[in-house]
């Protein structure tokens, strides 16, 4: 074996575009919402190669324009989750036994596809469906996807290439197997990267998957997967899937082949998958891999040394780009009461400088919530903190659904650090602030780290540099990304592994060699060049 010709070499990022005025991107952008928005599209799921279609067809639609219809896709039932499965373990054999090299060709190629030709409809399908300006659609839907696919294509070069060493006369080595089974990765609306890349993931390591994405990104889910099978990814390998959650932990989670789940989305979800297949261990042929990212009520912590104006900017881009709907949004902040004043009022102006309606506008820097349950929801916190005395709205808090999901975003100030706001998660444009006494900062790093069960991701900002090394030490375990002088969002991958723990998830780091490690099952293959024909050892001699 050439080890050698396992190296694949690091890739650079991806070039983030633009699209500023006059800008050829944003003209060709432009044409392609246009031709997005003038035909409605007809989903089907895809199985075994096949494009599936039922009786039961639900619509697409914008959450800034939701009487605007994209496009309908055909839910499947407990049947089709079988069906599946079956086509997935169908394909299994050939997929594993596929050179190493072909394998991670189609996933290079599917990354050139989404670069070039397809980079304005990957854009386009998220900006339409979920809600994203150009910029945020830019950075997820098209560089971090590439990204995904060509880092995650030399990190696994690197796993193979990992070999033991061998003594004289014998010869060692190390095969990195996939799981026995099949693969489920269920995929949340906020990132189409994250859609793209919990499938193809497990998928390069050898692993066949039931893919099934939340129902407010079907409409990008759908192009990627085109663009896999363009790339020439075989049938069955990944199987994309619009069956409600429930009735595919149902199947799946009681079926013998079960071996692992890929998972991003909330935690009570997360918890209540784990606690389901701890149960049925007995029905699984291995011990499945669990992966999850969750939830997050990140924070930012601001040392009486901070510059008003990085503070303003962490939290205005940290809490309110893609309306707060990222894992990673700022949703806490703790200010000194030195620049306290200074950083609210630059605060202020800020939100009431944003431009809030549709991603058609480019002006626009917010747009809007991703349906009528999660505008529900965000407005019932935002209504409480109307009527608390703990609590008061410093800035926002107007809502309206009349033609989008619109929630203005919203800043609450309380006077109370365990305040509602300050512990449960929101998922909206909204970001609560305490004013603390500014010569008591190591207590409240002490208050950061005990207020949230979360640990996705949090920052310190100031320019004293033992308050960052204090801060650095105390909050050890309250982020799986900690941010120094910046916003607590943001990760690249390759830069910036992603992942968090305590509720957060299992901070297996997607966009890293440790997350590959969890898709595969290394055999370990030793050959003796001259067995041994006598069991004796010269120990047993006698003098």
């Amino acid at each position: 074996m050439n080890l050698g010709y396992f190296n694949y070499p690091l890739p650079a990022n991806e070039p983030v575009l633009n699209y500023a005025p006059g800008s050829a991107e944003k003209k060709r952008l432009k044409e392609v919402l246009a031709e997005l928005k003038s035909k409605e599209v007809d989903v089907p799921m895809y199985i075994g190669g096949k494009e599936v279609r039922t009786n039961k067809k639900f619509a697409l639609k914008a959450p800034h324009e939701h009487k605007h219809i994209l496009g309908y896709y055909h839910e499947g039932e407990e049947k089709h989750v079988y069906q599946a499965i079956d086509a997935a373990l169908a394909a299994k054999e050939a997929w594993t036994n596929m050179s190493w090299e072909n394998r991670a060709n189609i996933f290079l190629r599917a990354a050139d596809l989404i670069a070039t030709k397809y980079r304005p409809y990957m854009n386009g399908t998220t900006m339409l469906g979920q809600s994203k300006n150009a910029f945020q659609a830019e950075i997820d839907a098209a560089c971090e996807i590439i990204d995904f696919l060509k880092f995650n294509v030399h990190f696994l070069s690197e796993i193979y290439r990992q070999q033991p060493i061998s003594g004289s006369g014998m010869h060692n080595r190390m095969e990195y197997r996939p799981l026995e089974g099949f693969v489920l990765a269920v995929t949340p609306f906020n990132f189409t990267a994250i859609g793209g890349n919990l499938p193809t993931s497990a998928a390069m390591c050898g692993n066949v998957v039931i893919w099934k994405p939340a129902h407010t990104q079907i409409y990008s889910a759908q192009m990627f997967m085109k663009i896999l099978k363009e790339a020439g990814l075989p049938d069955g390998v990944i199987n994309l899937i619009y069956v409600d959650g429930p009735t595919v932990g149902k199947v799946c989670f009681t079926h013998k082949e079960f071996a692992g789940v890929h998972f991003t989305g909330s935690t009570g979800v997360f918890n209540n998958m784990w606690e389901t297949i701890g149960k049925n261990m007995s029905m699984y042929r291995s011990y499945p891999r669990i992966v999850g990212e969750t939830g997050g009520k990140d924070f930012v912590m601001v040392h009486k040394s901070a510059d008003p104006d990085v503070v303003a900017t962490a939290l205005l881009r940290g809490a309110f780009e893609y309306q707060g709907q990222k894992c990673s949004a700022a949703s806490r902040a703790y200010l000194p009461s030195n620049i306290a004043e200074k950083v609210k009022k630059k605060l202020v102006a800020g939100v009431n400088s944003f431009k809030v309606g549709t991603v058609e506008d480019f002006t626009n820097f917010v747009n809007a919530v991703i349906d009528e349950k999660s505008f529900d929801k965000i407005k019932a916190y935002i209504d409480g903190a109307k009527r608390s005395k703990k609590a008061s709205i410093l800035v926002g808090g107007e809502c309206n659904k009349k033609e989008g999901y619109f929630v203005q975003p919203t800043i609450i100030e309380t006077t109370d650090p365990k305040y509602t706001t300050m512990c449960e998660e929101i998922f909206g444009p909204v970001l609560t602030i305490y004013v603390y006494p500014a010569n008591e900062y190591e207590k409240t790093l002490e208050l950061v780290d005990s207020t949230s069960p979360y640990a996705l991701t949090g920052s310190i900002i100031a320019q004293d540099r033992y308050a960052v090394e204090l801060a650095t030490a105390k909050l050890r375990n309250s982020a799986g990304n900690f941010y120094i002088n910046d916003k607590p969002t943001g990760a690249v991958v390759g830069q910036q592994p992603f992942g968090g723990a305590r509720a957060s998830g299992t901070n297996d780091k997607a966009g890293s060699i440790l997350n590959l490690y969890r898709w595969l099952s290394a055999r370990t293959i030793k050959e003796t060049f001259n067995p041994p024909t006598d069991y004796r050892y010269p120990f047993l001699g006698e003098e």
